[in-house]
């Protein structure tokens, strides 16, 4: 994403300060209210609040305070109850049977035409949320959490039946993703394609206003089921507001004075400016703010077109010259303050059944060189040249490439594009390497094995390299049917291994959740997901 302009930032500061005043703020002492509103800044604009639609993170942060689904991740990744309430699975894994509550309400609307304006969830609601998914008239790219699914159906008003084509050992986690929530089709209905800027679900918090690229504001929902250990209602702050200065700078000053409450990540523009190089906090910060950091199922890499014309790319010689020739110890240190860790070992990131110290790639600058020598002997190519496609947030890391792999003989160019353009390029096989990340969209190691199932080709799937191997599709699809997580594991590492001696990415490393919050902030707990929960967040008054 382009830098705004200083005039752009100006104005843009402005309407955030104004709209940062405009929720509880109403009267000379909205300062009194302040600690009842939690505050935090998108970057990204979003173009829907329809969790059909719920593809990436600035999507799904605000949509998982609006929605819920028939089960829950907690802090730990394991599956709890949600709007089910309990589940019984069948000896065969493939019937699922949930018995849902009977309390949970949907945020009222005049569609519902009750005398109360809402009524509760019943399974039937569930069939025609799923359906939505796999309506070709609605197009959501979450169609696919259906793909292995047979049939769905509710028996009555508390039981919901989901049976699968053939076992998936990560079914309830994959359940967990706001794709999977409740809507009622009243309001739907009501508002046909609006209902992506008029969304009513059932969470903790409900829709109030939309300026669409200036703020989103969200109330308590008072009707929520949710109750704390001591009995108390969720969720505690009255309203959650949100701005969308595109800034990273900017957004930073809102944060160190106090505006805001929360940063999320570690961006180059201020990363020096609030830790140190060791990646501890600066002591000028240490009274004002909290910082947290935890592993995050998420691999940062670089990953190769392999159905490109472009040789280089076609040459498994490079791409571990690639691999061998920069150092990704002195990455972390120097370019990210410490924050993540190097991804020495495979693409499945360290807390996820699956990983394990196979042999990766270790800065070997000496190989690295043979590696490129032996190409062009091969090829007669003197000059081999790559082009990788990146954003701005990450042109720092590969800048660094781009001057270590000088020095092994590969010449590197680097494109930098905006984020959407270098999504839509990725997917349509328009570059010959990218950066890219993989957050786990549910808690198992299939989930980032699935990038390299020939079956998965984009745009039909999430295999953006075109990786294809007999051997790994036989092991893939054979470690679905297997149930017990220690003998699966086996099947992961195995297919981890493969992808690592095939190279077609390069693993970067792997992510850290980075949180800053004000210290007037409790009960905002990090996960591995980097979920937003902000049913269990209090804030105090400064």
């Amino acid at each position: 994403m382009r830098k705004s302009s200083t005039w752009t930032v100006a104005i843009w500061l402005a309407v955030v300060l104004l709209s940062l005043c405009t929720v509880g703020c109403s009267n000379s002492k909205s300062t009194d209210r302040d600690h009842e509103v939690f505050r935090y800044n998108e970057q990204y604009q979003i173009s829907t609040l329809d969790p059909a639609f719920a593809r990436n993170p600035p999507i799904i942060w605000p949509v998982n305070q609006l929605f819920n689904g028939l089960v829950q991740l907690d802090n730990d990744l394991n599956v709890q109850p949600d709007i089910a309430k309990s589940w019984i699975i069948s000896e065969d894994a493939l019937t699922y049977s949930f018995t849902l509550r009977d309390d949970v309400k949907f945020h009222k609307h005049e569609a519902f035409n009750t005398v109360d304006s809402t009524r509760n969830v019943v399974a039937s609601d569930f069939v025609y949320s799923f359906d939505r998914l796999t309506d070709p008239a609605i197009a959501s790219p979450g169609s696919w959490v259906l793909s292995n699914v047979a049939q769905y159906k509710a028996i009555n008003d508390s039981t919901f039946i989901v049976q699968l084509k053939q076992p998936f050992p990560a079914y309830l986690g994959l359940l967990s993703m706001r794709y999977c929530s409740v809507v009622p089709k009243e309001v739907t209905t009501f508002y046909g394609n609006e209902f992506r800027s008029n969304p009513i679900g059932t969470g903790p918090f409900k829709f109030k206003r939309w300026e669409e690229g200036v703020k989103l504001v969200l109330r308590k929902n008072e009707l929520y089921y949710e109750k704390d250990a001591a009995g108390n209602s969720l969720p505690y702050l009255e309203a959650v507001a949100i701005t969308f200065l595109p800034d990273k700078q900017s957004e930073f000053l809102q944060f160190a004075q106090g505006n805001i409450d929360f940063l999320n990540s570690l961006d180059p523009s201020y990363k020096d400016e609030i830790l140190t190089a060791s990646g501890t906090l600066r002591e000028k910060y240490e009274n004002q703010v909290n910082f947290e950091k935890t592993p995050w199922l998420n691999t940062e890499y670089i990953g190769f077109y392999l159905d490109s014309n472009t040789p280089e790319v076609q040459s498994t010689l490079l791409r571990k010259a690639v691999n061998y020739g920069f150092d990704r110890e002195k990455m972390i240190t120097y370019l990210r303050n410490g924050i993540g860790k190097p991804a020495v070992n495979g693409f499945i990131p360290k807390g996820l059944p699956g990983f394990d110290d196979i042999e990766g790639y270790n800065y070997n600058p000496t190989l690295a060189k043979e590696l490129v020598a032996q190409y062009t002997a091969q090829t007669g190519d003197q000059s081999p040249q790559l082009t990788i496609g990146t954003n701005s947030q990450y042109l720092d890391i590969c800048e660094y490439i781009q001057r270590e792999l000088q020095k092994v003989g590969l010449d590197v160019q680097i494109d930098v594009m905006p984020p959407s353009t270098l999504r839509q390029m990725k997917s349509s096989g328009e570059l010959d390497a990218f950066r890219a990340s993989w957050i786990a969209d549910y808690p198992d190691a299939e989930n980032y094995l699935s990038l390299f199932y020939s079956k998965n080709f984009t745009p039909n799937g999430p295999n953006y390299t075109h990786f294809k191997s007999a051997t790994f599709d036989s092991l893939y699809e054979k470690s679905l049917s297997i149930t017990d997580i220690n003998e699966r594991k086996q099947y992961y590492i195995k297919m981890d291994s493969l992808i690592i001696e095939q190279s077609p990415i390069i693993p970067l490393y792997y992510d850290e959740v980075v949180r800053f919050t004000q210290k007037t902030i409790s009960g905002f707990e990090p996960n591995a997901q980097n979920f937003l929960v902000l049913k269990y967040v209090k804030k105090s008054k400064k």
